[in-house]
């Protein structure tokens, strides 16, 4: 027997519920369906699934079941499309469990990548089926392995989106804070000016399906700086482009995220010192926000801020105004939760977090569905419930445009039409 086809037994025989898409169609019956483009909420709705894809939804009286079709009741839930996390780091685990400077230099590939194998389960039990992970923080190229892995279904996870190492100017990453005659090993590969080109298009050789650069470093004391010029960024931007590749920036200060906009990177991560003149050109540019407000409040928790107990620190301040700001100016806002910082399969913090900061529950809900599918360029694969799209589908008790906290609570979840997470739904067979 292949060490494969033993993984994939194995995994098959502990984890409940976990099957394999058939040509058998399945019915789906919930109380509300949300489909992720409008923010109406449809009663009386069905969702007919064949193989991995959507083959019907609508009205139940509208949809024609085909014999031997496996319906399963949903009472008192919601079905939405699955969940679309744009920002994540599948191979990092909460710092107050263990600082970020001692993952990248203490722990070794082969412990990253087994304790990434269950963030990504857990990932896909909170009910996001798409993940964007934009940086390994260390791991070289072990992302492009974990892809691999969940495509072949050795292990079960989210679909994943890939950028491999990330790119970062010369002496603006970490670790750093050692003797100047030592060489550290970083979390991103260095790269600048005329080498730029030979590193986007070596990480594109080695698996990344986006490139992610950092157009500025962070620094609480200074605020932190840009990093590269806007012509570093452009040479990145074409060099990817040219090879059918998007960019991606993390951006935190005001310059940094004109220069990643000015230069034409895709998406834009934290956004923190983001005003209306810089989300503006965001706008006119059509460059997506991921603001990762649940990450900041993790930071700060870390370092012992109490939710209604102690004063709101200044950097999440900072974020609720940064947001409100991206809002005011149109700026399309894509859940990215920069999850990793925190625990995996905690991700609905976001969302809960654009609407406490100001964003209706639809809207955030559109976030991490056709909102997300949009920037990722994945529209004409997932992000909402229509025929022809993949079977990305999950059901959550209650209603999260009444109650966001509500996506906290999974019945099911279906990734391409398998289903891999069932607690309690009702099954039947049509004759």
């Amino acid at each position: 027997m292949s060490l494969c086809l033993s993984l994939a037994l194995v995994v098959s025989s502990f984890v409940p519920g976990l099957e394999e898409a058939t040509d058998q169609p399945i019915l789906l019956r919930p109380a509300r369906l949300i489909d992720g483009v409008d923010s109406e909420l449809r009663t009386g709705w069905v969702v007919l699934v064949r193989g991995a894809k959507i083959e019907a939804v609508g009205p139940a009286h509208a949809v024609v079941v085909p014999e031997n079709t496996r319906t399963i009741d949903l009472p008192d839930t919601t079905l939405l499309p699955g969940l679309i996390d744009a920002h994540t780091h599948v191979l990092l685990h909460p710092y107050n469990e263990t600082l970020w400077d001692d993952q990248v230099l203490k722990e070794p590939l082969a412990l990253r990548v087994s304790r990434a194998n269950n963030h990504l389960r857990a990932i896909l039990d909170s009910g996001f089926t798409t993940i964007r992970d934009l940086g390994t923080e260390g791991a070289g190229y072990a992302d492009v392995g974990l892809k691999q892995a969940v495509e072949q279904k050795i292990i079960p996870g989210p679909r994943m989106i890939v950028t491999t190492r990330a790119i970062v100017a010369t002496g603006s990453y970490a670790p750093r804070g050692f003797a100047p005659e030592l060489k550290i090993p970083q979390g991103a590969e260095e790269a600048d000016g005329v080498d730029l080109p030979r590193v986007v298009r070596d990480q594109i050789g080695r698996g990344a399906d986006w490139v992610k650069i950092y157009a500025d470093q962070w620094d609480p004391v200074t605020g932190g700086k840009a990093t590269f010029s806007i012509a570093e960024l452009r040479t990145v931007v074409e060099t990817a482009t040219a090879l059918g590749c998007p960019v991606v920036a993390h951006a935190m200060t005001r310059e940094g995220m004109r220069r990643a906009a000015e230069a034409g990177v895709r998406t834009i991560e934290h956004g923190d010192q983001g005003d209306a003149e810089i989300f503006a050109l965001m706008k006119q540019k059509d460059v997506a926000l991921c603001p990762t407000l649940a990450a900041a409040e993790a930071m700060e928790l870390y370092k012992g801020y109490k939710i209604g107990q102690t004063p709101e620190p200044a950097g999440l301040t900072l974020k609720r105004k940064s947001f409100k700001a991206a809002m005011d100016a149109g700026v399309r806002i894509v859940n990215g939760s920069d999850m990793g910082v925190f625990a995996h399969g905690t991700g609905a913090r976001e969302l809960e977090l654009m609407v406490e900061y100001g964003m209706p529950a639809a809207k955030a809900l559109q976030a991490a569905t056709s909102e997300a599918a949009k920037a990722l360029g994945l529209e004409t694969r997932t992000g909402s419930i229509r025929p022809g799209l993949q079977a990305d589908l999950i059901a959550v008790e209650g209603d999260p445009v009444q109650q966001i906290s509500a996506i906290r609570k999974i019945r099911l979840v279906l990734k391409q039409g398998q289903l891999v997470l069932d607690r309690g739904a009702s099954h039947k067979k049509s004759e």
